[in-house]
């Protein structure tokens, strides 16, 4: 049964405490400095200046995360997965493409920005986070089991997805382009199988995207054939919508927090692009090295939360919020640019580099045979870690 809602007053309390309010306000204050301080920021610093206001900007970021983190987590409690990590998720990955679409419709030439930012993306998620979620979840645990009928979605998904974004342009574009009406055509399917995905996912085969036992990872909770055996508790689990209704309130103003709690983190991201480039030239670093800074840091939020549900051995949660954060980036993303790029009659480079290639389809052959076992171990995480350090190596090559 659904506990009654607390009153409103306790409520507003309880989710606006002065932890939560204090890492909002710090982040909308960082954010508003650095809008304010732009002119002076945009002028060569000292090099230890530099670095200062780099590792600020970092730590307020950080302490904003922890925030994020813990509406996540209370909405998870509340909501039950795959709904609970959908809302983190989402929140992230959609301001995350807003910011690309904004970039890309200012001035300047920027063909190439949604493919590095997402191929930057894949291999933070796919090795790194994913990566150090099954290391420290195999220390912990010993082993740990997937969903394997969800996560199998996932990963079809995937190799469908960095398919068309990354290698047909290749074969069918031009210049590593797609022609216009392959554009139209791509983007329109991806939007489609995304939208009939999160239709199942919330619905139908919710039950695919929840915990299981270990070595019970092919039957999900709650799934069409009844409760599993290894949900006890899925006989009690409260449907969405009577969940919703009794806890409405609560859930609006956690999912609002949790949104304004992100923006800050994105934005200042943004602002410290300029910056953090400006660092890695003086030390001889490659460009490519600040997009992937970037990306690890507006998806901070969503790795902590991550590598936390591992340490409490919820290894479907992990994949949720890791495999669904790329689904969507990767679904969101490529339609949007490509539509940018009809409208203004810019071509969007998507074609990846043959190394990046490789590397991208060794660590999607590595996600399925992890996925398909029985049980995940802290070897499979150091195995995408590997990965993860080969990537860096191609970038500084």
């Amino acid at each position: 049964m659904t506990q009654s809602p607390a009153p409103r007053s306790t409520l507003v309390r309880t989710v606006l405490s002065r932890d939560a309010l204090i890492r909002l306000g710090l982040g909308w204050l960082a954010v508003a400095a650095a809008t304010l301080l732009a002119p002076l920021l945009a002028e060569p610093l000292p090099s230890a200046v530099l670095a200062l206001v780099l590792a600020g900007i970092v730590a307020i970021i950080v302490v904003a995360a922890g925030g994020v983190v813990a509406q996540a987590e209370a909405l998870a409690r509340r909501l039950g997965d795959p709904y609970g990590t959908l809302v983190l998720t989402l929140s992230i990955v959609v301001i995350e493409v807003v910011l690309i679409a904004a970039v890309m419709l200012g001035p300047g030439e920027h063909a190439t920005i949604a493919r590095d930012s997402v191929m930057a993306v894949s291999m933070i998620i796919l090795n790194l986070a994913l990566g150090l979620c099954l290391l420290v979840g195999g220390l912990k645990h010993g082993a740990l089991a997937l969903n394997r009928v969800g996560t199998s979605s996932y990963l079809m998904l995937l190799v469908a997805l960095t398919a068309l974004a990354f290698a047909l342009p290749i074969a069918i574009g031009r210049d590593g382009a797609y022609l216009p009406a392959q554009a139209l055509v791509t983007g329109g399917l991806t939007v489609a199988v995304y939208a009939f995905f999160l239709w199942r996912q919330m619905t139908a085969q919710a039950g695919e995207f929840r915990e299981v036992e270990l070595g019970l990872g092919t039957r999900p909770a709650g799934s069409a054939d009844g409760p599993a055996a290894s949900d006890p508790a899925a006989e009690e689990r409260t449907p969405l919508r009577e969940t919703f209704a009794v806890h409405r309130a609560e859930l609006l103003l956690r999912s609002a927090l949790l949104v304004a709690t992100v923006l800050p983190i994105v934005l200042l991201s943004h602002h410290m692009a300029g910056l953090l480039d400006d660092g890695l030239a003086r030390l001889g670093a490659p460009v490519a090295l600040g997009g992937v800074l970037i990306a690890m840091i507006v998806f901070t939020p969503e790795t902590l939360t991550a590598v936390r549900a591992a340490l409490a051995g919820e290894m479907q949660r992990v994949a949720n919020l890791c495999h669904g954060a790329l689904v969507s980036t990767l679904a969101l993303t490529i339609p949007t640019v490509l539509v940018i790029g009809l409208l203004t009659g810019t071509p969007v480079v998507l074609a990846e580099s043959p190394a990046n290639l490789l590397l991208l389809g060794v660590t999607l052959a590595v996600t399925a045979l992890s996925a398909s076992a029985p049980r995940v171990t802290a070897v499979h995480g150091a195995v995408h870690l590997l990965l993860f350090a080969v990537y860096a190596m191609v970038l500084f090559s």
